[in-house]
Protein backbone atom coordinates (compact mmCIF):
# COMPACT_ATOMS: atom_id res chain seq x y z
CA UNK A 1 0.00 0.00 0.00
CA UNK A 2 1.67 3.34 -0.59
CA UNK A 3 2.49 5.48 1.73
CA UNK A 4 0.15 8.68 1.05
CA UNK A 5 -2.63 6.09 0.68
CA UNK A 6 -1.96 4.73 4.01
CA UNK A 7 -1.50 8.05 5.44
CA UNK A 8 -5.41 9.29 4.05
CA UNK A 9 -6.86 5.91 5.66
CA UNK A 10 -5.39 6.70 8.63
CA UNK A 11 -6.02 10.11 9.13
CA UNK A 12 -9.65 9.47 8.34
CA UNK A 13 -10.14 6.29 10.86
CA UNK A 14 -8.38 9.33 12.97
CA UNK A 15 -11.23 11.69 12.92
CA UNK A 16 -13.77 9.21 13.08
CA UNK A 17 -12.22 7.61 16.24
CA UNK A 18 -12.23 10.93 17.88
CA UNK A 19 -15.94 11.76 16.82
CA UNK A 20 -17.72 8.93 17.90
CA UNK A 21 -15.74 8.01 21.26
CA UNK A 22 -16.10 11.72 22.00
CA UNK A 23 -19.91 11.18 21.77
CA UNK A 24 -19.89 7.79 23.62
CA UNK A 25 -17.82 9.06 26.17
CA UNK A 26 -20.45 12.34 26.69
CA UNK A 27 -23.37 10.10 26.13
CA UNK A 28 -22.16 7.81 28.82
CA UNK A 29 -21.31 10.98 31.61
CA UNK A 30 -24.78 12.56 30.56
CA UNK A 31 -27.00 9.16 31.46
CA UNK A 32 -24.43 7.78 34.41
CA UNK A 33 -23.14 10.73 36.59
CA UNK A 34 -25.59 13.69 36.30
CA UNK A 35 -26.13 12.83 40.26
CA UNK A 36 -22.13 12.70 41.05
CA UNK A 37 -20.24 14.70 42.78
CA UNK A 38 -17.33 17.58 41.04
CA UNK A 39 -14.60 15.16 41.71
CA UNK A 40 -16.45 11.76 40.11
CA UNK A 41 -17.10 14.06 37.10
CA UNK A 42 -13.13 15.15 37.32
CA UNK A 43 -12.13 11.83 37.44
CA UNK A 44 -14.17 10.40 34.82
CA UNK A 45 -13.52 13.28 31.65
CA UNK A 46 -9.87 13.06 32.94
CA UNK A 47 -9.88 9.24 32.42
CA UNK A 48 -12.01 9.31 29.31
CA UNK A 49 -9.74 12.06 28.01
CA UNK A 50 -6.71 10.62 27.63
CA UNK A 51 -7.87 7.23 26.77
CA UNK A 52 -8.75 7.96 23.17
CA UNK A 53 -5.07 8.17 22.88
CA UNK A 54 -4.31 4.02 22.66
CA UNK A 55 -6.50 3.53 19.66
CA UNK A 56 -4.80 6.49 18.16
CA UNK A 57 -1.13 5.27 18.96
CA UNK A 58 -2.31 2.41 17.53
CA UNK A 59 -3.12 3.87 13.76
CA UNK A 60 -0.54 6.26 13.78
CA UNK A 61 1.65 3.08 14.54
CA UNK A 62 0.42 1.66 11.30
CA UNK A 63 0.21 4.83 9.33
CA UNK A 64 4.54 5.41 10.18
CA UNK A 65 5.01 1.66 9.17
CA UNK A 66 7.48 0.84 6.38
CA UNK A 67 6.31 0.07 3.29
CA UNK A 68 5.79 -3.48 2.16
CA UNK A 69 8.53 -4.42 -0.31
CA UNK A 70 7.16 -4.89 -4.11
CA UNK A 71 6.11 -8.46 -5.02
CA UNK A 72 7.00 -9.07 -8.83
Amino acid sequence: MPVRLRKFIGTLIIIVLVVVYALVANTIATYKLAESQWYVHLAYFLFTGLLWIVPAMLVIRWMEGPPRPKQR
